[in-house]
C-alpha cells in the first residue's frame, strides 16, 4: 500500500562532509572475513597517506583476525565503490580519489577466513 505524506518534510543530511571538520568518512570492508560483520568507518583527513591508513589504522581494527598478520599487501585486490582499483600507498587519500563516504573493500587471495570458513 502506498503512503502519502500529508506534510512536506525538510530533507536534512546529517552526515554531509561539512559536518566532519575537514575530514572525510571512509568505509573499509575485508571480503571473506565475516568475523567483521560490517565495514569499518573512520573520519580521516583527506591529506593522510593511504599507507598510513593500511599500516596505522588497519592493525587496530582488523588485526585481531588470525589472517591479518599473513597479508601480502602487494597481492591484495582492492575495490573502490565496487570497481577494481589500485591504490598508491605513498599518495594521500584525496590523491587516490577517495572522497567523503567512499567505500573500499579488499580481498586477500589465499586467505579466506578462519580455516577457509569465510569468517
Amino acid at each position: 500500500m502506498a503512503v502519502t505524506a500529508i506534510k512536506d518534510y525538510p530533507a536534512r543530511v546529517m552526515d554531509s562532509v561539512d559536518k566532519f571538520h575537514g575530514n572525510i568518512m571512509v568505509f573499509v570492508g575485508w571480503d571473506q572475513h565475516l568475523m567483521f560483520c560490517a565495514p569499518f568507518g573512520w573520519a580521516l583527513p583527506p591529506a593522510m597517506p593511504f599507507g598510513d591508513l593500511v599500516n596505522g589504522i588497519f592493525p587496530g581494527c582488523f588485526g585481531a583476525h588470525p589472517d591479518f598478520a599473513q597479508i601480502d599487501w602487494a597481492k591484495v585486490e582492492w575495490l573502490k565503490s565496487g570497481q577494481p582499483w589500485t591504490p598508491d600507498f605513498t599518495k594521500s587519500l584525496a590523491d587516490n580519489g577517495i572522497t567523503h563516504k567512499t567505500s573500499l573493500r579488499f580481498r586477500t587471495p589465499g586467505l579466506n577466513g578462519i580455516k577457509g570458513s569465510g569468517s
